[in-house]
């Protein structure tokens, strides 16, 4: 909502500054977004004459300019490139070390094909006063020469531009924007009753609405012998300066109407109205071209006011083009109605039309003033255009429904900490509009027309703190009780945070991509199921719920390879979608890394490069899971085609699946089929993995045993390595349990450091070499008794694998 200062004086009797003004608004609710004060943007800038224009000796479209800037000064020289830069011309001038906004620059002294320039002649667009920009401001020859331009234009009006919350639809209009300023004790509230206007003739158009739910009240006079033109100066003004168009004194005064009262009118060009107007549903079909010059094709949930031709206006939100006033409209026909809020608001964003007077209807306009509303734009178009009004055809309710709350005084202190005497009470709530009878503890309160967002106790209690200053609620803590606090996020919440920073540690950058993706795409990962496919989808490859996190992160780096980015490492934590039931739905972890985008270390550097691989993803997969909170030690990761609902999109030789028994696979990893890269459009290698979070067991409540105290041994641990000749079938993790079976106590990691096949190992056999870490407690270990453990090792290894010790 945008308005001028002058324009809320025309409202508001005061004396204060803008800048506390300004605060003040901000303080009671309507926050100041911006001031544009153009005096004081363009104090700098002064009138000047150009005493002599001569041709630029090196340049043919530059003159050499000498300005005399006034007071006595000595001329000044000023090199322009200006079409109309000639000798007597008056113009606007700005020296050195002035900020040009519509340059965004600060001028200097410069040197323009070898000639000094010390300063600047300024155009239009430049001081950022309108679109023209092909020659320098031309002023009257009788334009004081050293005067502020700023002042001598009279730009000294400050356009000021609030953000309005959505149920303050009263201050939608500058009317009520000073009545809560006089609340505020800002100023005095100028508000003089509307005398209603006698009409001198019965108004030969009738008005019938067919539903009272869509239009619960209408009002119509007809003025005949109206002169449509320009409007005046002051009324222009009143529009330009908030950015709007004059069009003509008709359809400005409506405009007027619009942003000073909160109450939108439509005019009607009474000799293109054929006969009587009804307000009813549109039929299915029916046209109309509107104000903007775009047909609209309507159906019956559209209220429109029509004719016996046909639609003429879509009520609430525009009028028709053939029943338009323009210069030639001599009979006018002026409309003030009343609509449902919600088929308003439904039209406007099924037709795509965003008016002011939409804006305002659908919050609710007040219903007690559309017959003084009529009676006001009245009184104006016989000012400006003169003519004779009819008398008014109201139809329907002229006001809305009476408003009573019982307001206990104690609510204010109960709800905000405030003590607020009830005299203060009195005054706020009566410069506001509300009328507060009785003395306590409990008063009635009737809420004004205007306030259609008042409904309650709570809402009075926020009328009044706001007025009297939110700054004055105390700081006080909630009391904490005696039961500890439950934790505000739920432990999946913690998952997705806990996920999200651990990957991002890893050297990975977070994508957000579409949870829609193309029917082809969601059946290559296990959906494309009808009851995932979009009714509506906003284009043809994004139709289907995804059933997965990596098509959209496949798309995104591909997207970033066509770029000349091929070596990217992204993930995601989001949605997916197995089905439509809510159980259906899981919250997944995504990653995926392409080219050089290794977790081991830098892309390219000259100490080496590393190509991301599996068991990057393996490793990615394993963050996840270990920063979530998944029980580490009973993790499984077996072959991706020894899983449950084996996926097809990885490639079976290097991938895998990590789970918790074989009924929870908590995800997958590898590297993606070729097959799948094809179909999605992207070139390999690429190596990503996805876990579910949702699968990942919750923390037990109550541990059923205690945390041990922490055990340091004071003994150093002893390591042997161990390498094994094995079938090549052989998973490496059941040699590691063999061998962390033996004792677990003593034994306190086994890790895989090598695997080998080749030359030297048979055909269908491969050698993996493991390191085991010995731990001692209670003395140093001896060599007979670490001789004993590895023999130990040995054999459960042979037992449960069939490898045989590598001589």
């Amino acid at each position: 909502m945008k308005f001028t200062l002058s324009w809320l004086k025309e409202h508001l009797s005061t004396d204060e500054p803008l800048d506390k003004l300004a605060d003040k608004l901000t303080m009671i609710g309507l926050e100041v977004e911006h001031i544009d004060d153009k005096a004081k943007a363009l104090a700098a800038f002064t009138i000047a004459r150009v005493i002599s224009a001569e041709q630029h000796p090196n340049a043919d479209r530059l003159r050499v300019c000498m300005v005399d800037t006034g007071h006595g000064a000595a001329p000044v020289q000023v090199v322009c490139g200006a079409p109309n830069a000639r000798t007597g011309l008056v113009s606007v001038f700005s020296p050195p070390g002035t900020y040009i906004p519509g340059k965004d620059i600060t001028l200097g002294v410069g040197t323009i094909r070898g000639v000094e320039s010390h300063g600047m002649l300024c155009s239009a667009a430049e001081l950022q006063l309108s679109e023209d920009h092909d020659g320098i401001i031309e002023l009257p020859a009788d334009a004081p020469v050293g005067a502020t331009y700023a002042e001598w234009a009279k730009l000294g009006d400050p356009v000021i531009e609030i953000n309005l919350t959505p149920n303050r639809q009263d201050c939608t209009g500058v009317h009520g924007i000073a009545r809560d300023l006089s609340a505020a004790d800002m100023g005095t509230l100028k508000d003089p009753a509307i005398k209603p206007v006698k009409g001198e003739f019965p108004s030969p158009v009738n008005v019938t609405v067919e539903d009272a739910a869509l239009c619960p009240g209408f009002a119509l006079r007809l003025v005949r012998g109206v002169k449509n033109g320009p409007s005046p100066e002051w009324l222009q003004k009143r529009l330009t300066s908030i950015g709007l168009r004059p069009i003509n004194a008709l359809v400005d005064i409506t405009n007027f109407m619009t942003f000073d009262r909160s109450r939108p009118l439509h005019v009607f060009d009474a000799a293109k109205v054929k006969g009587n107007l009804t307000v009813r549903r549109a039929r299915d079909g029916e046209t109309l071209l509107a104000l903007d010059g775009r047909t609209y094709t309507l159906d019956s949930n559209i209220c429109v006011i029509a004719d016996e031709h046909g639609v003429e206006s879509l009520a609430g939100i525009m009028g028709g083009e053939a029943s338009g006033c323009s210069e030639e409209t001599t009979d006018v026909l002026i409309e003030s109605a009343l609509w449902n809020e919600i088929n308003i608001a439904q039209t406007g964003r099924k037709l795509g039309i965003n008016s002011d007077a939409r804006y305002r209807f659908e919050r609710g306009v007040d219903p007690a003033f559309m017959v003084p509303g009529l009676d006001m734009a009245t009184k104006l178009v016989i000012e400006l255009c003169g003519g004779t009004p009819s008398e008014a055809v109201v139809v329907g309710k002229s006001h809305g429904d009476d408003r009573v709350i019982d307001f206990p005084l104690t609510e204010v202190k109960r709800l905000a900490g405030i003590e607020v005497p009830l005299i203060e009470m009195r005054r706020i709530l009566g410069h506001l509009g509300f009328m507060v009878a009785g003395n306590g503890p409990v008063v009635k309160v009737a809420v004004p027309s205007w306030r259609t967002d008042v409904d309650g106790k709570a809402d009075i209690v926020e009328e009044i703190v706001r007025i009297v200053g939110v700054d004055r609620v105390p700081m006080v803590p909630f009391p904490r009780g005696d039961n500890p606090r439950k934790p505000v996020l739920t432990p999946l919440q913690q998952r997705t945070r806990r996920a999200k920073r651990a990957l991002a540690a890893r050297g990975m950058t977070e994508a957000v991509t579409w949870s829609f993706i193309s029917k082809p795409h969601a059946e290559l990962f296990g959906g494309g199921q009808p009851e995932l496919a979009l009714a509506n989808p906003i284009a043809a490859d994004l139709s289907d719920m995804r059933p997965s996190l990596l098509p959209g992160l496949v798309r995104s780096a591909q997207a970033n390879a066509d770029r000349g980015f091929n070596d990217v490492a992204l993930f995601e934590v989001g949605q997916i979608f197995k089905g439509d039931r809510p159980q259906d739905q899981f919250i997944a972890a995504g990653g995926l890394r392409r080219g050089l985008a290794s977790s081991k270390g830098v892309a390219r550097h000259w100490s080496g490069s590393a190509t991301a691989d599996a068991f990057d993803a393996k490793a990615d997969a394993l963050a996840v899971l270990t920063a979530a909170g998944a029980p580490v030690q009973g993790l499984q990761v077996v072959p991706v085609q020894d899983s449950k609902n084996a996926p097809t999109w990885l490639h079976p030789g290097r991938s895998g699946a990590i789970q918790i028994g074989p009924q929870n696979v908590l995800g997958y990893f590898g590297e993606l089929h070729p097959r799948a890269l094809e179909a999605l459009g992207a070139e390999g290698p690429l190596v990503g993995f996805e876990v579910i979070l949702d699968r990942i067991p919750d923390a037990k409540a109550k541990p059923t045993r205690a945390k041990p105290l922490l055990d340091l041994s004071a003994f150093q641990p002893v390591s042997r390595d161990f390498a094994f000749i094995v079938d090549r079938g052989v998973k490496a993790g059941d040699m590691v349990r063999a061998a962390q079976g033996i004792d677990r106590k003593l034994i306190t990691a086994v890790d895989v450091f090598d695997l080998y096949e080749g030359k030297g190992i048979e055909d269908g056999k491969k050698s993996i070499a493991i390191a085991v870490t010995l731990q001692p407690r209670e003395k140093t270990l001896t060599d007979q008794e670490i001789d004993a453990v590895a023999a130990k090792i040995v054999a459960e290894v042979t037992k449960k694998t069939g490898g045989v010790l590598r001589g």
